[in-house]
C-alpha cells in the first residue's frame, strides 16, 4: 500500500499556533478527514478533498481515513489542539487494531499540537508548574464512577488538575459534582481557572478559588484548572512552584 495517514493537532485555534510541520503535513494531503469546525480552520485548496462528520463519529472517521489510505490517497485526519489528548489519535489506532489486519502495514503518523492545557495555562501564567494531570469529566466512554475515583486520587494527591470537557447541553451537572468531591480534599481558599477559548481572540479567563467556583460558567470551549495547595497569584498571574516547599521566602 503506497498510501498514508497523518493525524494533525491544529492547535487551539490562532494560525499562528500550529506548528510548521502540521501545516506541511496539511499541505501535503490529498485527502483531509475532520469534524466540520476544525476542516473550516484550514483554507481550501481546489485539488484536496475533505470529508467532514460530526463531533460524535470518531472511529467511524478514522476508518473511513484508514480506508483511503489503504486506497492509495494521503490522508490527512484533522484534530484540534493535540490529536493525542482526549483526540483522534487514539480512535485512529483503535480503528487499526479492531479493523483490517492490512492497515497495520499503513504508513501512520502522527503530528502533534498545541493541547488546550497548554494553552489555557499560557492565558494565566505557569499553572501547571508543578506535578499535573487531566481528567476528562466526559462519560461519554467511561462511567461516571471511573471519573470521580480518578478526581479523589488526584486530590489526594495535591495535583494540579486540568478538567477537559467540562460541561456540555447533555451533561450540564457533572462539573458542579466535580467541584463537589474536589472540596472534601482540597481547601476552598484552592486557586480555580476557568479559561475559555484558549489560543484564540476570543479567550475569556475567569480566576476564582474551589469555594467560590460557579460550574454555570463552563461550557465546551472551557478548560478548567484546579490547583495544588502551593499554587498561588501573583497580580493577574497564577502559578505553581516547581518545588513542593512552595515559593521562596
Amino acid at each position: 500500500m503506497n498510501g498514508s495517514l497523518v493525524v494533525v493537532g491544529t492547535g487551539p485555534g490562532k494560525a499562528e499556533l500550529m506548528t510548521p510541520a502540521a501545516q506541511a503535513a496539511l499541505a501535503r494531503a490529498t485527502d483531509l478527514v475532520g469534524y466540520g469546525p476544525y476542516l473550516d480552520r484550514i483554507p481550501a485548496r481546489g485539488d484536496q478533498c475533505r470529508h467532514a462528520s460530526d463531533n460524535r463519529v470518531e472511529l467511524d472517521r478514522a476508518r473511513l481515513a484508514l480506508s483511503l489510505a489503504a486506497a492509495g490517497r494521503q490522508v490527512a485526519v484533522v484534530s484540534g489542539g493535540d490529536p493525542g489528548v482526549f483526540a483522534m489519535a487514539a480512535a485512529v489506532f483503535e480503528a487499526v487494531e479492531t479493523g483490517d489486519p492490512a492497515w497495520r502495514s499503513l504508513d501512520i503518523r502522527v503530528e502533534p499540537g498545541v493541547t488546550a492545557m497548554l494553552a489555557a495555562a499560557a492565558e494565566v501564567g505557569a499553572p501547571l508548574g508543578g506535578d499535573f494531570c487531566a481528567i476528562s469529566l466526559s462519560d461519554n466512554l467511561k462511567a461516571w464512577t471511573t471519573v470521580e475515583r480518578r478526581l479523589k486520587a488526584a486530590a489526594q494527591a495535591d495535583f494540579v488538575i486540568a478538567l477537559y470537557n467540562p460541561a456540555s447541553k447533555a451533561r450540564p451537572h457533572q462539573l458542579g459534582q466535580a467541584f463537589e468531591l474536589l472540596r472534601e480534599f482540597k481547601a476552598a481558599d484552592t486557586s480555580v481557572l476557568f479559561v475559555r477559548a484558549a489560543g484564540t481572540a476570543e479567550t475569556e479567563v475567569i480566576t476564582t478559588t474551589l469555594g467560590a467556583a460557579d460550574p454555570s460558567r463552563a461550557d465546551m470551549r472551557t478548560l478548567v484548572i484546579v490547583g495544588a495547595s502551593t499554587t498561588r497569584q501573583v497580580g493577574r498571574w497564577v502559578y505553581t512552584p516547581r518545588s513542593e516547599r512552595g515559593a521562596p521566602s
